[in-house]
């Protein structure tokens, strides 16, 4: 039987495709279960599978995944331009800038107020350096990050330049803010609430993460596992 008399598509010759990732998978989750279902359907024992941008365990939304020979594409899909919907709590932090971790200080937040947080959200806007964080998969002396933060062993990790092309509020309920995010290539949210919290002299961390859209790809092409599966 024929691949094409299986399914609508060919996934050895290559296919992009565009996934809802889950709430608590890692990325490379999501490529190792998509890439065992196809196989298993296709009865065959390789496939070349990788995606196209990290999203954290804890973000939800677009991760396009590319099979076969379209993994060449992977480099020109993961330089696209990203928007993300991201609610922050305002007033305390975590060694992981997000929910991965407890809090691990608390700061005053009666300063803050919504014309406070429209002034600092220009500062971020355009150019700007990025130190990313510490629990990441930067890649320091061969290994990744997040392998020295969590042997509590301390490294330097370098800035690098990125763009930020349009931030602006979604919601403002204290302690809760929800902003939304236009960015370049490598931009960590998590490592902008951390600047954000620290640029209004008080703390803040990523409670929700959603990648809305990559390039022209956006959620109303996204398909869930449960539907890849259908």
């Amino acid at each position: 039987m024929m691949q094409s008399e299986i399914l609508p598509f060919d996934f050895q010759k290559g296919e992009v495709l565009v996934f809802d990732k889950p709430l608590n998978w890692t990325s490379f989750d999501l490529v190792h279960k998509v890439r065992y279902i196809i196989c298993k359907k296709l009865n065959i024992k390789k496939l070349k599978v990788g995606h196209a941008g990290t999203l954290d365990p804890k973000a939800t939304g677009i991760l396009i995944l590319c099979t076969g020979k379209a993994t060449s594409k992977i480099e020109t899909l993961q330089a696209d331009e990203k928007e993300y919907i991201a609610t922050l709590k305002i007033g305390a932090t975590t060694p992981s800038f997000d929910l991965e971790s407890a809090e691990d200080e608390q700061y005053s937040t009666t300063h803050i107020t919504k014309d406070l947080l429209k002034e600092v959200l220009q500062e971020f806007i355009g150019t700007i350096m990025q130190v990313p964080p510490e629990y990441s998969a930067v890649k320091i002396n061969g290994k990744r990050a997040y392998e020295y933060a969590r042997k509590g062993i301390a490294v330097e990790i370098k800035s690098k330049v990125l763009e930020i092309k349009e931030i602006e509020i979604v919601s403002f309920d204290l302690p809760e803010v929800k902003l939304r995010v236009v960015c370049g290539k490598g931009t960590y949210i998590r490592a902008l609430a951390r600047d954000i919290g620290v640029a209004l002299n008080s703390g803040a961390y990523l409670t929700g993460l959603r990648r809305t859209r990559v390039g022209s790809f956006d959620l109303t092409q996204a398909i869930g596992l449960d539907d890849f599966l259908k």
